[in-house]
């Protein structure tokens, strides 16, 4: 296997692309005071926060609730938690986040944590969609959508969870 990889997405793409991302949130959901930013652990989580961020800064007048999404991506059935009670999602819109949608697995197991509880909209952000899809699961909001072979694979590095400048690599 090749260890080559090849930039896709430098430090201010990706925050030119967050910016944008943000922008797009606001715009689909003007009409709103409260939306609840789910990002999925690990990589997701940190995407989401930065959305957050961005949200707050330039919305200063509605309400961003981040919620941490944990699921054990390599089990056959759901297995998933949040940091905070599910219940905050209750007939609000919430924005379902990940660094990289590929085959849609984890976004629909995440999507399952929330099929009880009533909701007003749900929405999918991320990064990178590399448009492999296995599940019926599409996103709304993306940085990037790249087309590849099944035998590339997408790596996102965010700098407080790798430790290293932010960039994507197609490897």
């Amino acid at each position: 296997m090749s260890t080559k990889r090849t930039l896709i997405l430098n430090k201010k793409q990706i925050e030119q692309k967050s910016i944008r991302i943000a922008y797009q949130i606001l715009e689909d959901n003007f009409e709103e005071n409260t939306l609840v930013l789910a990002g999925i652990a690990e990589r997701g989580y940190v995407f989401a926060q930065r959305l957050h961020k961005i949200l707050c800064r330039i919305a200063p007048d509605k309400d961003f609730e981040l919620l941490k999404v944990v699921i054990a991506k390599n089990k056959r059935s759901l297995e998933a938690s949040t940091d905070q009670p599910i219940e905050i999602a209750k007939n609000k819109v919430i924005i379902l986040i990940d660094d990289v949608l590929n085959s849609g697995r984890t976004l629909a197991y995440a999507l399952g944590l929330f099929l009880d509880v009533p909701l007003k909209k749900m929405r999918t952000a991320v990064l990178v969609d590399r448009s492999h899809h296995d599940f019926p699961i599409f996103s709304d909001y993306y940085g990037m959508k790249l087309s590849t072979i099944l035998k590339e694979k997408v790596e996102v590095e965010l700098q407080e969870y790798d430790n290293k400048e932010d960039a994507t690599w197609l490897a």
